[in-house]
């Protein structure tokens, strides 16, 4: 894959992305690795596809890696996984900016104030009342639950954690793995939600850029210790917007007679979510933002995540054919950082 002669930039005679040459060099590995410096995305699905499977590296299970988590924290691959994330972490500040937010000072009011601003996107009431079954599928395939891999990412945030905080993440963590019930485990129900529908898989390069966006964002607050503070407040923001919206899934399901075997993984999210967001406010924000840093990065990441969704609700909408109905306004992030070649481009963390 790689030219023998020299160290390879990604060019349209080569023909592979980034991707392409990282996925090759991950799984030959050792000397395979030190020809990836000067490689180059082609445009930013490459980017963010090429970033999410160095994240795999730290976030996936170990059986679908294949040894190539061997090659996790190799010189070559952080300074890789550094410049990818800088490059992303550019995009989502940029973002940001481009969003009128009039907030207030304190975080938990602040972190309220951006979950109530699209609580329930109109893509939502549209999936209840009118979505055809191929519709509501497809929704559901991209969507992969109101995070996919959450029970994961509260298990990395409470990493240095003391007192209530780390006590709530781990009620929280309890909930997510059924309270002690094997059957109850969410991924575990979400997995049945999958079978009983036959909801269809969607590959990464299948995804719009913005559902790899959101899955990024996830995956590296998870891989960056000194972001913690912005993951906890993204988990709080999923967590105060994810029941309402469940709901709507629900009902949508419902409507169609979808298998009862379904419907378990959305009504628990539904019921219990809205608890959980008042708990993550009164005891991990609140405690937390004392410290006047932590609080202005906790509510950081609730934009961030409230930026990310909301572009992946848009994109959604729009690949369903309902474009209108699609996420909040933002604007578009700043040209490419680093160089790339012209090519055409081209995973889910949610609710």
């Amino acid at each position: 894959m790689f030219p023998p002669d020299r160290n390879p930039g990604i060019t349209r005679s080569d023909g592979a992305s980034l991707d392409e040459l990282v996925a090759f060099a991950l799984g030959q590995g050792g000397s395979t690795l030190d020809r990836l410096p000067g490689c180059l995305p082609r445009d930013e699905v490459d980017a963010v596809s090429s970033l999410l499977r160095i994240h795999d590296l730290h976030l996936m299970g170990r059986d679908r890696l294949q040894g190539s988590e061997r090659w996790q924290h190799h010189p070559v691959v952080a300074g890789l996984k550094w410049a990818l994330e800088d490059r992303f972490i550019a995009r989502l500040e940029a973002a940001d900016a481009a969003r009128d937010w009039e907030l207030p000072d304190e975080p938990v009011a602040a972190i309220r104030t951006i979950a109530a601003l699209d609580r329930v996107p109109p893509v939502y009431a549209w999936l209840a009342r009118e979505a055809p079954r191929k519709e509501m599928l497809e929704f559901l395939a991209l969507e992969g639950g109101p995070d996919g891999g959450f029970d994961d990412l509260v298990a990395i945030a409470q990493v240095g954690l003391t007192g209530g905080p780390k006590l709530e993440l781990a009620r929280n963590y309890w909930d997510e793995m059924g309270r002690g019930e094997p059957a109850a485990v969410h991924s575990t129900l979400h997995g049945r939600l999958v079978a009983a529908l036959g909801v269809p898989q969607v590959l990464r390069e299948d995804q719009p850029l913005e559902a790899l966006d959101r899955a990024a964002l996830g995956s590296l607050l998870a891989t960056n210790r000194w972001l913690q503070p912005e993951m906890l407040g993204v988990l709080g923001l999923i967590e105060l917007q994810a029941g309402p919206r469940c709901r709507q899934v629900v009902a949508g399901m419902e409507r169609l007679g979808m298998s009862a075997e379904a419907l378990p993984f959305y009504q628990e999210h539904a019921a219990t979510d809205p608890r959980h967001g008042r708990q993550w406010l009164d005891h991990v924000i609140a405690p937390l933002g004392t410290d006047p840093e932590t609080g202005r990065r906790m509510v950081r990441g609730a934009r961030w995540r409230s930026t990310a969704n909301a572009r992946f609700l848009a994109a959604v909408a729009e690949r369903l054919g309902v474009g209108h109905l699609g996420g909040a306004e933002i604007g578009a992030g700043p040209p490419d950082r680093a160089p790339a070649t012209p090519a055409t481009g081209s995973p889910p963390v949610a609710a």
